[in-house]
């Protein structure tokens, strides 16, 4: 499903002097921050998605829209080692050049055990061309046999404290979308994250909810939540539009960040625009807009909506 073709829903409710921002106006400062759980730290409220970046046909045509995303205001970069086959973060490092120190930049290993980790953080450093991360995460936690390797003595967790400490990162958090349950358990295991990446948007309630599971548990640690899903890989444009999308899951108590997959400069304009006019959605507007998200124009939650989640 193309987004673009809900461009007129994306700017309902939004003033006519805010429709009329032009793309080249954007710049960085005219993206709302939040302050990213306990760690204190400034961040923008949305981010570009690096899962994305191969909706473009080569690295190069990658690496301009990033560097277009910084062009227009983008502070926070999301990627992970394994996207696109390591070609995300190799764009990522051709498009920062010259502004890293600009931006917040992160991460994730696949890696279980601390060598593979290690290996993999030595692999993102020299692709993305920086010598340190500002988030790193263990990326994909879907069962307890994962908690069990990344915390056993020669687990993932033991590289992830070295290079915190040495530097090569400044936070470290994981991420998953599988299954709300060993997410709440390995929050609750070790008590220095900093940050977790969940699914969050308005039909996750009706499915193995990380909203109802997960999402509690690091508010009530104070960790920074790092929203992810949030237009459901464009099935939700079925009955929502895109800033119903992103006022939602930005309305959830204890999200920080709303990472957006944009895979174009005109949905990145679109989320902007969104947040710069940003109003938390009321209880009775989130449970209308729940409802739409299951029962709409043939949105159904669970294997046709929510196919990354386990199935039970």
């Amino acid at each position: 499903m193309k987004r673009r073709l809900f461009v007129g829903g994306a700017f309902a409710g939004l003033s006519m002097s805010s429709t009329r921002v032009a793309a080249q106006n954007l710049k960085a400062g005219d993206i709302p921050v939040t302050t990213l759980g306990k760690t204190g730290l400034k961040v923008s409220v949305i981010a570009q998605g690096g899962a994305r970046m191969d909706l473009h046909p080569d690295i190069p045509a990658a690496a301009a829209h990033v560097r277009k995303m910084c062009d227009i205001g983008v502070t926070y970069f999301d990627c992970a080692r394994s996207y696109w086959g390591g070609r995300s973060e190799e764009a990522y490092g051709i498009g920062l050049q010259g502004v890293r120190k600009n931006v917040f930049l992160t991460t994730k290993t696949m890696g279980r055990t601390a060598k593979e980790a290690e290996d993999d953080l030595a692999r993102s450093l020299r692709m993305l061309r920086t010598d340190y991360i500002d988030l790193w995460q263990i990326h994909s936690i879907q069962n307890r046999e994962d908690i069990d390797k990344i915390m056993a003595p020669d687990g993932a967790m033991k590289a992830l404290e070295a290079a915190k400490k040495s530097g090569k990162c400044r936070l470290i958090g994981f991420t998953g979308h599988f299954d709300p349950g060993p997410h709440a358990a390995l929050l609750k295991a070790y008590e220095h994250w900093d940050t977790v990446m969940i699914p969050v948007h308005a039909a996750d309630h009706a499915y193995l909810s990380f909203e109802e599971t997960a999402l509690p548990v690091a508010k009530e640690l104070g960790i920074g939540v790092q929203a992810i899903k949030i237009f459901g890989k464009a099935n939700l444009l079925r009955s929502l539009n895109p800033t119903e999308c992103l006022r939602y899951a930005l309305s959830q108590p204890g999200v920080h960040v709303a990472i957006c997959g944009a895979g174009t400069q005109g949905q990145m304009e679109d989320n902007i625009r969104t947040v710069q006019n940003f109003k938390p959605m009321p209880a009775q507007e989130i449970a209308e807009v729940r409802k739409r998200a299951i029962t709409g124009a043939g949105v159904y939650t669970g294997p046709t909506l929510e196919y990354w989640k386990k199935r039970v």
